[in-house]
């Protein structure tokens, strides 16, 4: 019995091994391609590399330079996209994002953001509704740690010092739940998409012969409202709204 465990944990270990050394070996082959200037054949090599699974900010961000090589706008900057969601601060992606926006023709000026939101997108967001959830029960435990500190304790002093420690911690918790669950609406209801279609029209309703709101070119960043069959109803920076087909954007979440 033990011997079978050891051969399959062996067996196990042995395709983990390989299936690292199939990865290492198309990235080098992707890059020795794109190094080359075979932008194509680096493209392909580095999305065998999704395929398996396997997914980082570097990897989008080297098929993104691959794509503006092409001068395939749209996908160059839907994965330089997908690079900054796995690593925000990834500043290769986001200075190679920039530059590739100045080639789109919507030129889109986004509504103000009030002082809330800003802190919203600057504190709250970037955190996961996860890690605020272990941030809440932190605080759960420790405001019910100090709670008994506080029921058993002897002294005035001290029991006077622990129920103000509980009830700063009670409230803690209930701030950071609070938090997490404005982080995962926020991660919810976030579904940011790129325009693939090289012209789009943007209708008032989802149906192919509505009046058209606005036109859309590839490249722009639309976020995602709500879906009706084939189509999305989207809303682009400025706070426009309307609906186009599914097939011409692409989700990036």
């Amino acid at each position: 019995m033990i011997q079978r465990l050891l051969l399959h944990i062996i067996l196990l270990l042995g395709v983990i091994t390989s299936f690292g050394q199939t990865r290492d070996t198309l990235f080098a082959q992707a890059n020795m391609a794109y190094q080359n200037g075979k932008f194509e054949q680096a493209i392909h090599s580095y999305q065998d590399i999704l395929k398996s699974g396997y997914h980082s900010a570097d990897l989008y961000y080297n098929i993104g330079n691959a794509y503006f090589k092409l001068n395939n706008l749209a996908p160059s900057i839907y994965n330089y996209e997908k690079a900054l969601l796995l690593n925000p601060d990834h500043n290769d992606a986001l200075n190679n994002l920039m530059f590739a926006k100045r080639s789109t023709i919507d030129v889109i000026e986004p509504l103000p953001k009030t002082l809330f939101q800003r802190i919203n997108q600057a504190v709250i967001y970037p955190i996961s509704y996860n890690t605020w959830a272990w941030i809440a029960v932190f605080f759960a435990i420790s405001s019910s740690a100090l709670f008994i500190l506080y029921y058993f304790s002897l002294y005035s002093q001290r029991k006077k010092l622990f129920f103000i420690l509980s009830f700063t911690g009670l409230g803690l918790f209930l701030l950071t739940l609070g938090l997490g669950i404005m982080a995962k609406h926020h991660f919810v209801n976030d579904r940011p998409a790129i325009v693939f279609a090289k012209q789009i029209s943007v209708n008032n309703e989802p149906m192919t012969d509505a009046t058209e709101n606005f036109v859309l070119h590839e490249g722009t960043k639309v976020q995602v409202k709500e879906d009706n069959n084939d189509w999305y109803r989207i809303e682009i920076a400025d706070g426009k709204t309307g609906w186009l087909q599914k097939d011409k954007i692409r989700l990036l979440k």
